[in-house]
């Protein structure tokens, strides 16, 4: 965005990526790149505005990668070579990629905590199935490494993205980190850059291959969510490049050759293909189309980029089921494109923003500062000596070392220059850009690792110091929120379009990618708070276990570890059996099984009118005539 103009034709260009303008290297003055530093950049292929982002990523690279001194040469000579890179930014990058994932990343469907005890449902059975599934996908596809990959791009350079796609070979999904550098989404001036685009492009350049004859290659990988269109196999072009074909019907007399649908495909009545996937139950007009192909550089002159070049001059791969990627329909109606911003991106973008953007100058002089204070170390360990007064022998040069001693002649003297005081200036200097990056880049002293423990006499003082630190991971895992959601939808899609055994007939649910904590905990207030809570009989137990397991406790099931307390609560069975009655409700919070009650004997009462009823009778009443008489009887 230009927004202003200084000097004649020097320009201001603020986006994205401006934080970087500062630099020389990176915005000249029109605002665009040094061509020498970031030829990818420049490539004819790349669109004009992604120049200013390959070069960014190229630049936080650099710094990432203790290189920003062999990208200055260009600018500054070899002298910027000198400059000394002790790896700060790469120990940001590392600490917010640990921070925003957490200590662990687990796959979870709602519902399925309730399957398997006496409130459970069909529904509750069949999200604890999907929730299996997703975790033994995550385990045999490497998830958590998956994440690490993509989370560092992110973090880094701002942008990260993730490819899944169905392997027939392997029968299951699989999942690929891309570079940013290589996604070109292609967003229309009238679209909404928040929304994910229609059409895709993976591209990256191959070196020439002299062993192999090859020329330099430019390779794309395309993804085009685009109307359903009529059944294709391969074939050939009229200079036998293979291609994909339309398949057509046999000619009949009264009818010409008509294209062919595909399996499970229809026609509406205004003539448009629908087809029904098995996770929507209404008729979708959409499909993917994948396209696979190479251009040979030489190949690409006049005004083209990377989303309209040449497709007569294509050569198109071939996947492992012999298909040829000509715009093969993949039978699904979303791109498997997942791309992560490191923050919420603007109104209307499609960006996130590196971490480092608005730390970089703090950066550039703390290697400065560390090269400064590299020399002065020099000076201090060799101190400089200076001697006036007359030599002896005539000697006019002296070489000093430890154990060595000078004779001087009369008036002779030596001075030596202290600059150990510079030393200690510098390396203060030094620790004040620290401070000043790390409160810039909203990460305390604790959350780096370089706090006093000494400092924090208790884990409610820890919990302020990580204040600044919270305001920022609430922010990134936001921006991440829909990547969370949308990993496992995508998942289960894909194994329902490979038409999987283990899938079929489950419903696509909704799951999330759920992050664990970033922050230690002090378990020991927790416990004390949970269990003076659960004595007050103001938490549940069920609430109590699981604030216990969000700390960090081995409870694996908090349904089981219920169970087993309740198995050792004898006053609470016994209070339950004075409240009931009911010994097998009693023995079933128990977890046991009621002991057998013998079958009291049967009261038989005698027959009104019989002989022996009216003896009894006679005898009872003369019972009562004694006791009122006081006993006497004759």
């Amino acid at each position: 965005m230009l927004v202003g103009l200084i000097s004649g034709l020097r320009s201001v260009i603020i986006d994205r990526w401006s934080p970087f303008n500062y630099k020389p290297l990176y915005s000249d003055q029109m605002g665009m790149p040094n061509r020498r530093a970031f030829p990818e950049a420049h490539a004819t292929w790349v669109p004009p505005y992604d120049e200013r982002r390959l070069a960014a990523y190229k630049l936080l690279t650099a710094y990432d990668k203790n290189q920003v001194a062999g990208l200055s040469a260009f600018i500054d000579g070899d002298d910027a070579r000198d400059r000394r890179e002790f790896g700060d930014p790469s120990m940001f990058v590392d600490t917010i990629t640990s921070h925003v994932l957490g200590d662990e990343q687990t796959l979870t469907v709602p519902g399925a905590e309730q399957a398997g005890g006496d409130q459970s449902t069909p529904e509750a059975e069949i999200a604890e199935r999907v929730q299996t599934l997703l975790r033994e996908w995550a385990d045999e596809e490497l998830l958590p490494m998956r994440l690490l990959q993509t989370e560092r791009k992110t973090v880094a350079l701002g942008d990260g993205v993730y490819l899944l796609h169905w392997d027939a070979d392997k029968q299951r999904v699989r999942i690929k980190t891309f570079d940013p550098g290589f996604y070109f989404p292609i967003v229309g001036e009238d679209d909404d850059g928040s929304d994910f685009p229609d059409r895709i492009h993976f591209a990256w350049e191959l070196p020439e291959d002299k062993a192999r004859r090859l020329p330099a290659r430019l390779r794309r990988i395309t993804y085009h969510l685009d109307w359903i269109r009529p059944q294709s196999v391969n074939g050939v072009d009229r200079t036998g490049r293979p291609v994909r074909a339309t398949v057509l019907s046999e000619p009949s007399d009264d009818q010409a050759p008509q294209p062919v649908l595909g399996q499970g495909d229809t026609l509406d009545p205004q003539g448009a293909i629908t087809r029904l996937y098995p996770w929507s139950e209404r008729p979708s007009y959409k499909t993917v189309y994948l396209t696979d192909a190479t251009w040979e550089l030489g190949d690409l002159k006049g005004p083209v980029d990377v989303d309209t070049l040449p497709m007569d001059k294509a050569h198109f791969a071939t996947n492992g089921q012999g298909e040829i990627l000509d715009q093969l329909d993949l039978y699904q109606d979303f791109i498997p494109v997942i791309h992560v911003p490191n923050t919420v991106p603007e109104p209307g973008e499609h960006w996130g923003e590196s971490s480092l953007a608005k730390v970089l100058q703090v950066f550039d002089e703390l290697s400065g500062s560390d090269t400064d204070s590299s020399r002065a170390s020099a000076t201090t360990g060799s101190p400089i000596l200076a001697i006036s007064g007359k030599a002896i022998n005539g000697q006019q040069q002296y070489t000093a070392g430890p154990g060595m001693v000078l004779t001087l002649g009369e008036g002779g003297s030596i001075t030596s220059v202290e600059t150990s005081g510079n030393l200690a200036e510098l390396r203060n200097h030094v620790q004040d850009l620290k401070d000043r990056a790390s409160t810039a880049a909203r990460l305390p002293a604790v959350a780096l690792g370089t706090a006093d423990p000494a400092e924090f006499k208790s884990g409610y003082q820890m919990q302020l110091a990580f204040g600044p630190m919270d305001s920022l991971m609430s922010g990134m895992r936001l921006a991440r929120d829909h990547a969370d959601r949308l990993l496992p939808k995508f998942v289960q899609r894909l194994f329902q379009a490979g038409q999987h055994p283990d899938w079929v007939g489950l419903p696509v649910l909704p799951a999330k990618l759920m992050r664990g904590a970033y922050t230690p905990t002090d378990k020991a207030a927790v416990l004390e708070e949970v269990a003076t809570a659960r004595n007050a009989k103001l938490i549940s137990l069920e609430t109590a276990i699981r604030r216990l397991q969000e700390i960090g406790w081995p409870i694996e099931d908090a349904e089981e570890e219920i169970k087993r307390i309740d198995a050792r609560s004898f006053e609470d069975a016994r209070n339950l059996a004075d409240a009931l009655g009911n010994p097998e409700e009693t023995a079933a919070f128990l977890g046991r099984e009621a002991p057998e009650q013998p079958d009291p004997p049967a009261v038989i009462l005698p027959a009104a009118g019989t002989e022996t009823g009216q003896d009894d009778d006679a005898q009872t009443a003369a019972d009562a005539g004694a006791a009122a008489s006081g006993g006497n009887t004759a």
